[in-house]
C-alpha cells in the first residue's frame, strides 16, 4: 500500500530541521533507519496504533513551547540514592555535570570511540527488529537523528545505579537520545531516569541481556507539564534473563511509552508496569509489545491510571506468543481510576498465541473510587481527602509492587502522596 503523501510531506518538513549526523560507526545504521522511516512516513492520526492519540505535537516540524517548571524546593526524585548520575540538559550530555562513570563499575562509551565495538552490534538493531509487525516511526526517527545518548556495558553486577538525569533549560527544546545497554551473562545493571527532558523528547533505550542477566530499570516523568514525550524501550533477552521496567508519570501534557520485548532464550522474565497521575490537559498513553519465542518464560504488564478533570489515559498491549513457546505464563492488566465524568480511558488489550500449552490472560477495567470503601474510612473519622488519597494509593499498589527496591518504592509512594495533596484529592 502506497504510503499518504501527507506523512511523506510531514516527514521531509521535520528532516528539514535536523542536523543529520553522518559518517561514523552509526553510520550504516542511521542510513537504514532512514530507509524504513522514508518507506512508511511519519504516524498519522488514522493509523491504528495511533487512533487514540494524535501524533501531531510530535511529528510537527519544530516544537512547541513548555514552560519551565518551579520544583518549589522538593528534591528531585532519587537524591536519596548512591548513584553514579549521568546529566543531559536539553538532550546534551553535561559531563562538568556528570559523575565518573567507573563509580558503578560499568564501560560507558562516547560516541566518538573507536569504529569496532560492542555497540555497532546493538545501535538500531533491536530498535529494526521491533518494527514488525507494527510500525514504529518516531523509533526510526530517532536511530537516523540521535546524536546524543549513552552506550553502557556491563559484564559483572553494577556496583551503584546509574541515574541518567534530564534538564529542561529552554523552552523550544527539542531533543532526541538513543542509548544503548548490552548487559554481559550474570551481570546486573539499575537504570534510574528522570527529568523533563525538553520542551519536546524523543527517547530510545535498546537493551541486550545475555543468558541469566539482570536488568532493573525505573523512570519518573512529567515534572514540567507542558512538555510533550515519546519513549521507546526495545529489548531482548536471552535464557534466564530478568528484565524489569516501572514508570511513574505525574503531568506532562503529552506521553507516549513504548516497550518492545523479546523473550528469546527458555525461562526469561520480563515486567513492564506503570502507575500515571493526571490532571486536567493530560494524555498518557502506555503502548506494549510483548513476543515470546522460547520456553517457559514469564510476562507481566501492570498499568494504572487515576484521570481526573478530562485527563485521558490510553493503554494498547499485545502478549504474542510464537509456535513452540510451551509453558508460557503472560499476564497484562490495565485499569483505570476515574475520579469525574469529564475523563477517559481508552485500552486495546490484545492476545494472539500459536502455541497450545500456555497460561495467558488480559484484563481492563475502568471506574470511580468504590463509595462502600470510601464511606468505610469516613465512618472511622477519616477526613474525606484523606480517605480519597488512601484509596487511590491503594488502586495504584499493584504497579509500584514491581519494583523490586523497597527505598525507590516508598520515594515513588511519596512523590504520589504529594501530587494529590497539590492536586485536591
Amino acid at each position: 500500500m502506497a504510503v499518504a503523501q501527507a506523512k511523506l510531506d510531514a516527514l521531509e518538513a521535520r528532516l528539514a530541521v535536523l542536523s543529520l549526523p553522518e559518517g561514523g560507526w552509526t553510520g550504516t545504521a542511521r542510513d537504514e533507519a532512514l530507509a524504513r522511516l522514508r518507506a512508511m512516513g511519519l504516524p498519522g492520526k488514522r493509523d491504528e496504533y495511533w487512533r487514540y492519540t494524535n501524533p501531531e505535537s510530535l511529528t510537527s516540524a519544530t516544537a512547541g513551547k513548555a514552560a519551565l517548571f518551579d520544583a518549589g524546593g522538593e528534591a528531585p526524585l532519587f537524591d536519596g540514592i548512591d548513584r553514579v548520575k549521568l546529566v543531559f540538559v536539553d538532550g546534551v550530555f553535561s559531563a562538568d555535570l556528570s559523575d565518573d562513570p567507573a563509580a558503578a563499575g560499568v564501560e560507558l562509551l562516547s560516541r566518538q570511540s573507536a569504529d569496532i565495538h560492542w555497540a555497532q552490534g546493538l545501535y538500531g538493531v533491536l530498535e529494526a527488529r521491533g518494527q514488525v509487525p507494527v510500525a514504529r516511526p518516531l523509533a526510526a526517527l530517532n536511530t537516523a537523528a540521535a546524536a546524543e545518548g549513552v552506550l553502557i556495558r556491563v559484564t559483572e553486577k553494577a556496583a551503584k545505579p546509574v541515574n541518567l538525569i534530564y534538564l529542561h533549560q529552554s523552552e523550544t527544546s527539542d531533543a532526541i537520545l538513543h542509548h544503548c545497554i548490552k548487559i554481559e551473562s550474570g551481570a546486573d545493571l539499575t537504570i534510574l531516569e528522570n527529568g523533563p527532558g525538553a520542551a519536546r523528547f524523543n527517547t530510545v533505550m535498546e537493551v541486550e541481556l545475555a543468558d541469566g542477566a539482570r536488568f532493573h530499570h525505573i523512570r519518573a516523568q512529567g515534572r514540567d507539564h507542558e512538555c510533550r514525550a515519546v519513549t521507546h524501550i526495545f529489548a531482548r533477552l536471552g535464557a534466564e534473563a530478568l528484565f524489569k521496567s516501572f514508570t511513574l508519570t505525574a503531568n506532562g501534557v503529552l506521553t507516549r511509552n513504548e516497550a518492545v520485548l523479546e523473550l528469546t532464550g527458555d525461562d526469561a522474565m520480563a515486567h513492564v508496569a506503570g502507575a500515571a497521575v493526571g490532571d486536567g490537559d493530560f494524555l498518557h498513553d502506555d503502548t506494549v509489545f510483548v513476543t515470546h519465542a522460547a520456553e517457559r518464560c514469564e510476562s507481566r504488564q501492570v498499568f494504572k491510571k487515576v484521570l481526573k478533570n478530562g485527563a485521558v489515559g490510553v493503554f494498547q498491549g499485545k502478549i504474542l506468543v510464537k509456535p513452540g513457546a510451551q509453558k508460557t505464563d503472560g499476564y497484562q492488566i490495565s485499569q483505570s481510576l476515574l475520579l469525574d465524568e469529564d475523563s477517559q480511558f481508552l485500552a486495546k488489550p490484545e492476545l494472539e498465541i500459536y502455541a497450545d500449552d500456555v497460561k495467558c490472560s488480559h484484563g481492563s477495567t475502568s471506574g470511580a473510587i468504590d463509595e462502600t470503601a470510601l464511606y468505610y474510612l469516613r465512618s472511622r473519622g477519616v477526613p474525606l481527602r484523606q480517605a480519597q488519597s488512601l484509596l487511590v494509593l491503594a488502586f495504584l499498589a499493584e504497579a509500584i509492587q514491581e519494583i523490586e527496591d523497597e527505598a525507590i518504592a516508598e520515594d515513588i509512594r511519596s512523590r504520589l502522596e504529594g501530587w494529590l495533596a497539590r492536586h485536591g484529592q
